[in-house]
């Protein structure tokens, strides 16, 4: 039986002729005894279940310390991808702007070279059409 420190401080032995009854008191000591061991193999147990619990303990905190900064590395990598993207998509961006401004230009001039080209042609073709009127007019006059 387990005894509290109330019940130990309430137990009354009967006193015999020469002082308290042996075998009540052998008993209640016994009983002390054995409530006594398992207070101290319970606190024992204790002491075990809490070191293992401060030790459980500490590996989550280093857990979340190396939970923390690889999730600050990993916030600093996508801040850094994402701005290395922005930058190149600007530099393509502006590539191509470049690019559509020569191409623009290339046309320009092309169809620059095409007017001019139709209006030589236009001529060639208009003094075409004069010298075959002329050369008709005097085919024309000879056959009258």
């Amino acid at each position: 039986m387990a005894y509290s420190p109330v019940e130990l401080r309430h137990i009354s032995f009967k006193r015999g002729p020469l002082g308290y009854r042996r075998g009540p008191v052998d008993r209640t000591i016994d009983e002390v005894v054995e409530s006594f061991e398992l207070v101290w193999k319970e606190r024992a147990d204790y002491a075990d279940r809490i070191e293992q619990l401060q030790a459980d303990l500490r590996r989550h905190r280093e857990l979340e310390t190396l939970l923390r900064s690889t999730l600050t590395t990993a916030e600093q990598s996508a801040h850094a991808l994402k701005d290395q993207a922005r930058r190149e998509a600007a530099l393509v961006l502006e590539e191509a702007h470049a690019e559509a401004r020569k191409i623009t230009q290339a046309a320009l001039a092309e169809r620059e070279r095409l007017g001019a080209e139709t209006t030589r042609i236009k001529a060639l073709l208009g003094a075409a059409l004069d010298a075959v009127d002329d050369a008709d007019g005097e085919s024309r006059a000879a056959a009258a």
